[in-house]
């Protein structure tokens, strides 16, 4: 658990309702979540968000995605549920959904619904694409990431291939928390809550805005990762001595050419005339590399990595995520965040990438069991043990 008390938290006192699942709303729901709010998960009785049990490579999302949240386990499509959930927008700062358009309408849930309950409410929407032409559209973050190229910029050519994580639903999560924190900003100063709305479409569009500019300045368009011309003459993967292990090296500037011919004894690279700028090493990289390759191949990766660290080269061992529970930085610098899974199991989780003031933000509550918190918010809300225990006995609450 934080070692920081909750009330030095930045966004203490902060209600949150999340009507969300899969990623994108998860995601922004934990980051207000980790820094303070109060964050509140509607899941649907009897059997909570289909996130929970979804498997293959979603198997991770509910773990990841939910700590530091409460549980509230109601079943809106009643009356008496709806009611209770009224009641709990009435408390509300901040609501959050992810779902289909106008699903959250169809409930009795949409904006101006919420607003007629909370006029202040600050409304987050989280679709696939904001309002235009494709609004209706369903997406996915491997839609998105076909639609605007970035596959096309991940894989080679005529194998488009969706980055290796879920960058968009990820981006988006946190792109939508960054708008929810500039609306309660303005707030504070017009005592007026509003709309807004994130599109995994757009964020997608945001993330090649390089590759993009790339064509606008050069005159020709972004060629795909693995066949891009480099901006750098040694940039690339290298193998070492043992089998299968590599290493990754970068030399971005003139300073790190002479650090690294020095560390791996080329005095004749480093002391040519006709490779001393960028552009001179980048056209000459068909002469360079294959020296690099034969002699970083010659050496064993904890050698080339030890020289690249004393030189202050970039690089990095080529690792898979399951090597990051054991990185010694992350543990060492207090980076990953503790969780007990529903078996017991403790287990650790990388934290939010930032720190405040010295302070780190990890887990207060651990991702909750279905309906943890219905009690202790139906208290807040003004039942008493007898009507709680009617709601649970006719299934229109569950209570962990």
């Amino acid at each position: 658990m934080s070692q920081h008390p909750e009330k030095t938290l930045p966004l203490a006192g902060i209600r949150v309702v999340e009507f969300v699942h899969m990623v994108m709303g998860p995601t922004c729901g934990l980051l207000l979540a980790d820094l303070g709010a109060e964050v509140i998960k509607v899941e649907p009785v009897p059997e909570g968000d289909n996130t929970r049990r979804l498997m293959g490579s979603g198997a991770g999302y509910w773990m990841t995605y939910n700590r530091n949240k409460k549980s509230f386990a109601v079943d809106i499509k009643s009356e008496e549920g709806m009611a209770a959930v009224k009641k709990l927008l009435a408390s509300a700062d901040v609501v959050t959904e992810n779902f289909r358009p106008g699903a959250m309408d169809k409930l009795g849930l949409g904006y101006e619904q919420v607003r007629a309950i909370k006029p202040d409410i600050i409304y987050s929407s989280m679709k696939g694409f904001l309002p235009g032409p494709y609004e209706q559209r369903t997406a996915l973050d491997e839609v998105v990431q076909m639609m605007t190229g970035l596959a096309y910029m991940t894989g080679p050519v005529g194998r488009p291939l969706r980055a290796g994580a879920s960058v968009n639903d990820v981006m988006g999560g946190m792109f939508s928390a960054v708008s929810i924190l500039a609306a309660l900003l303005q707030r504070k100063d017009s005592g007026r809550g509003q709309f807004v709305q994130t599109g995994l479409f757009e964020n997608s569009a945001f993330l090649v805005g390089q590759h993009m500019m790339q064509q606008v300045v050069t005159g020709k368009a972004a060629a795909p990762m693995p066949s891009r011309i480099s901006a750098w003459a040694i940039y690339d993967v290298f193998d070492t001595a043992q089998d299968g292990e590599q290493v990754f090296v970068g030399v971005v500037s003139d300073s790190q050419w002479q650090a690294f011919c020095e560390a791996f004894d080329f005095p004749a690279l480093g002391n040519d005339p006709q490779l001393a700028g960028n552009n001179q090493r980048v056209a000459a990289r068909e002469r360079i590399l294959p020296l690099v390759r034969e002699r970083l191949g010659a050496m064993d990766k904890a050698r080339v990595m030890a020289l690249c660290e004393a030189a202050g080269l970039p690089f990095s061992p080529i690792q898979r995520p399951q090597d990051l529970f054991d990185d010694p930085h992350l543990n060492a610098s207090g980076g990953m965040a503790q969780l007990t899974l529903p078996d017991g199991e403790r287990v650790k989780v990388p934290m939010l990438p930032f720190e405040m003031d010295g302070q780190r933000f990890g887990t207060r509550l651990d991702v909750p069991a279905l309906g943890s918190h219905s009690r202790e918010l139906l208290a807040q809300l003004g039942y008493d043990a007898e009507a709680m225990a009617r709601l649970e006995a006719a299934g229109t609450v569950k209570s962990a």
